[in-house]
């Protein structure tokens, strides 16, 4: 009988809670997958990238939904600075209430479209209002449903590059887990031009495969803990996986945990009020040497408080300062990038979410059955947008 995550799959049947536990495992194979699957069409991918990307005043914005549009929160620090291009992150919410702010007519841009199931309102209404406000307008489709529309609408289109992520990915519980994940890798590998990845994919593949069951074990234990507020801290892209991990607890514990998010730097700025004693802070430790400094700052800082019931930073990185407190250390990623950071860090956050979903008797792959909040989004008018 297969385990996930420390339960039976027969126990985790029983809690409504197999899918996501599954999906959560799953994601260094997949990663693996994904890598292969962007080798494979190199030649393709490159046929189509480099005349954009040759253009000097090319514009790309990556855009989703919730979860996806974390996913270029997450990518753009790190894809701008290596890249010269102007990216920016604009989530399709966004882009569908407030076309005119976002869309210049004249630019050049290239639309980079995350969606799991390629089916939500916004992300169909997003790549239409981009084709009718743009004069020159191109997409790069990554999802991980083929017979979503916005797969299935990219296939004949010269302006479009659409690419399927592996099977398993098109996520059956209601977060998103692996999708986010595989996207989120594939978007690094080709707006980074590193189509030939697979030595940078495994490393990262083989520190999550050996991180999930030593933090599954500690998460277990810290999440039957009645923190009542738990705060994700991160800064650069990191911030923008502290956003997602905020969200993945807020849905996995049906709203019962009061989950929030900021810089480090951000944080001391107001939000810190929100800081007290049954508060769970979890770092982000960037491997940047300058803003790894910054992030520490706090670190001490918030140590010092001695206000929250428990502070957890998670590094790759070991030194004197983290050593004073509560860290968990990520393997043989010390001299990866805060990019290649995204994915290990991730996974202690879908963990988390899952163990305390658990500890508050929800059901992690369905933690809102009544029907407010669901799997693809459901209840949006779309309004006709005349320039």
């Amino acid at each position: 009988m297969h385990h996930y995550l420390g339960h039976a799959t027969d126990e985790l049947t029983r809690l409504k809670a197999l899918m996501t536990a599954k999906e959560i495992c799953q994601q260094p194979n997949a990663w693996r997958k994904t890598s292969a699957s962007i080798v494979a069409c190199q030649t393709a991918l490159q046929a189509f990238m480099a005349p954009l990307l040759a253009k000097r005043d090319l514009r790309i914005i990556m855009t989703g939904a919730g979860t996806s549009a974390f996913i270029g929160d997450a990518l753009a620090p790190t894809l701008n600075q290596i890249s010269g291009k102007r990216i920016d992150s604009v989530a399709t919410t966004d882009l569908v209430s407030n076309p005119y702010q976002y869309l210049s007519e004249n630019v050049p841009t290239l639309l980079v479209s995350f969606g799991r199931s390629g089916n939500s309102p916004e992300s169909l209404a997003a790549v239409a209002l981009a084709n009718q406000c743009l004069s020159e307008c191109y997409h790069l489709v990554l999802t991980c449903n083929a017979a979503g529309q916005l797969y299935q609408q990219s296939i004949d289109n010269p302006r479009a590059f659409a690419l399927l992520m592996p099977e398993e990915t098109h996520d059956k519980s209601f977060a998103m887990t692996s999708s986010f994940s595989s996207m989120m890798l594939s978007a690094l590998l080709i707006l980074s031009a590193d189509y030939n990845s697979t030595q940078r994919a495994e490393r990262i593949c083989r520190s999550s495969e050996d991180l999930i069951p030593e933090f599954n074990s500690k998460i277990s234990k810290i999440a039957v803990q009645k923190f009542d507020r738990v705060i994700y801290l991160g800064s650069g892209g990191l911030q923008g996986l502290a956003q997602e991990s905020a969200l993945k607890l807020l849905e996995l514990t049906a709203g019962q945990v009061v989950a929030s998010y900021d810089s480090p730097l951000g944080f001391r700025h107001g939000p810190k009020s929100i800081v007290n004693s049954s508060t769970l802070i979890i770092v982000y430790i960037s491997n940047h040497p300058y803003t790894r400094k910054f992030d520490l700052d706090l670190l001490q800082e918030l140590r010092r408080d001695n206000v929250a019931a428990k502070i957890i930073a998670i590094t790759a990185q070991q030194d004197e300062i983290v050593a004073e407190g509560d860290f968990w250390l990520v393997d043989d990623m010390a001299t990866a990038t805060d990019a290649e950071l995204l994915f290990p860090y991730a996974l202690f956050a879908q963990m988390y979410a899952f163990h305390r979903s658990l500890a508050l008797s929800k059901t992690p792959d369905n933690p809102c059955p009544t029907g407010e909040v669901n799997r693809v989004v459901q209840g949006v008018t779309l309004h006709e947008f005349n320039k």
